[in-house]
């Protein structure tokens, strides 16, 4: 097959066109760079610099590679930044998405696995969350990604020979094991690579944002997932979707670790002093997040393979260590 991976020059886009590539797929990578990293794909790829509203070139790109399928990771992904800019985040991520769709429309292309998220389900009542838990967003990111869910369902009911998954992420994490790829970030939001750049001493300290949640530790709890299992269940969504089927799958290890776990399995991975502030909580942080998945273990036969947060942050550690300033270090 020849799959066209949209954002692939990402963080979990580069990791997944390695997957697609170590397996015998062709791959087609189109991605705006606007945060995405050149450096990232082996040359082997065939690479267009393109934003996803520029209708026209998509259809041209997949008629020229007779694409397959699509894995579509292409996003912007910062809930602060949605909430200040509401309006950027809805062209790129809605209206974007809507425009490749109608592009393989025009091309009979039938297929997709669509990179959701599990802030579509907002600040749930119940944990751990199901694919069945009530969505309702607290902010524009999740909405924009809501947005296009429901839009998938419709093209379904309006096309029967269609088909998509929706796999609604977690907290993705950690490196690639190989140490090709890995997490570079401009500006960086994340957690993980926050304390491991204060643990690198690129910065002085980190935050904890509120530690009077009603958790065991008073920290919030995140359920955190490797980024190498993560799009091992792209590729599994990819070989089994059926024609005329949608499918939506939670993506995560059904665990959740708090903040002040995660600095404490960095300083035990890294061997080194990490400096915390403690802070007031910020608006819209919910206690806790995890997920069920056993739907998509029982259904795919997925199963992570790196679920200790001590093997998740190394694999990242390893990656930080070798590549200090990133993809921009010479």
């Amino acid at each position: 097959m020849t799959i066209l991976v949209t954002g692939g020059a990402g963080y979990i886009g580069s990791h997944a066109v390695r997957q697609l590539l170590a397996r015998g797929e062709k791959v087609v990578v189109v991605d705006n760079l606007f945060r995405g990293h050149k450096e990232s794909l082996p040359p082997e790829v065939d690479f267009y610099e393109v934003d996803l509203i520029e209708q026209p070139r998509l259809e041209e790109i997949i008629k020229k590679h007779a694409i397959s399928a699509v894995i579509h990771f292409a996003a912007l992904a910062y809930v602060g930044e949605s909430v200040g800019n509401p309006y950027w985040y809805y062209t790129n991520n809605t209206a974007g998405t809507l425009s490749l769709l109608k592009a393989m429309e025009a091309c009979d292309l039938k297929k997709i696995v669509f990179s959701s998220t599990c802030a579509t389900y907002g600040e749930p009542d119940d944990l751990p969350i199901l694919e069945t838990t009530h969505q309702e967003p607290i902010n524009p990111y999740g909405w924009s990604k809501l947005f296009v869910e429901r839009f998938l369902m419709d093209k379904l009911a309006e096309d029967s020979d269609f088909s998509f998954t929706a796999l609604r992420y977690f907290n993705v994490a950690g490196c690639s094991l190989s140490g090709e790829v890995g997490e570079d970030h401009q500006p960086e939001t994340h957690l993980i690579p926050l304390v491991l750049q204060t643990a690198m001493g690129q910065r002085e300290s980190i935050k904890v944002f509120g530690t009077d949640y009603p958790t065991p530790d008073g920290s919030c709890i995140r359920d955190y997932v490797h980024v190498e299992d993560l799009c091992r269940a792209h590729l599994l969504a990819l070989d089994t979707m059926k024609q005329g089927e949608g499918r939506f799958y939670n993506l995560g290890i059904g665990k959740g670790y708090s903040v002040k776990e995660v600095i404490d399995s960095a300083r035990r991975v890294t061997g080194r002093e990490i400096p915390v502030i403690l802070d007031e909580r910020r608006p819209g942080d919910p206690p806790a997040l995890y997920c069920n998945a056993d739907k998509i273990k029982n259904e795919l036969g997925w199963v992570p393979e790196i679920k200790e947060l001590d093997d998740i942050i190394a694999s990242a550690w390893s990656w930080f260590q070798a590549h200090p300033e990133g993809y921009d270090a010479k």
